[in-house]
């Protein structure tokens, strides 16, 4: 059983430690520095915003740009599942001329 190491990262100017598995560690910095930057930029240059409120928008945005992708991929495989599918079809009838 793996054990979580624990990771220092800094998002709008706060600290945090979180737990991550062995391997991981660069992949949770990426996304830290992803997060900050996306609630420097909502925050913008209004220092009084309430940080709760820029988080939960830096996370509704980064949420729809995720199912956007999600939304994306499940028409890409359709497409390769249709492409498949006839490319089957079209084997299948050449061998079946073959025969």
């Amino acid at each position: 059983m793996s054990q979580n190491e624990p990771v220092s990262v800094r998002i709008l100017d706060r600290d945090y430690t979180v737990g991550v598995e062995p391997g991981e560690r660069d992949s949770l910095t990426a996304a830290a520095h992803m997060l900050d930057a996306r609630m420097r930029e909502i925050r913008g240059s209004n220092r009084m915003a309430a940080v709760d409120r820029v988080a939960v928008l830096a996370a509704l945005n980064l949420a729809h740009e995720m199912q956007l992708m999600r939304d994306e991929l499940a028409k890409q495989q359709q497409r390769f599942q249709s492409t498949l599918n006839d490319l089957n079809r079209r084997l299948d009838t050449a061998i079946d001329n073959a025969r």
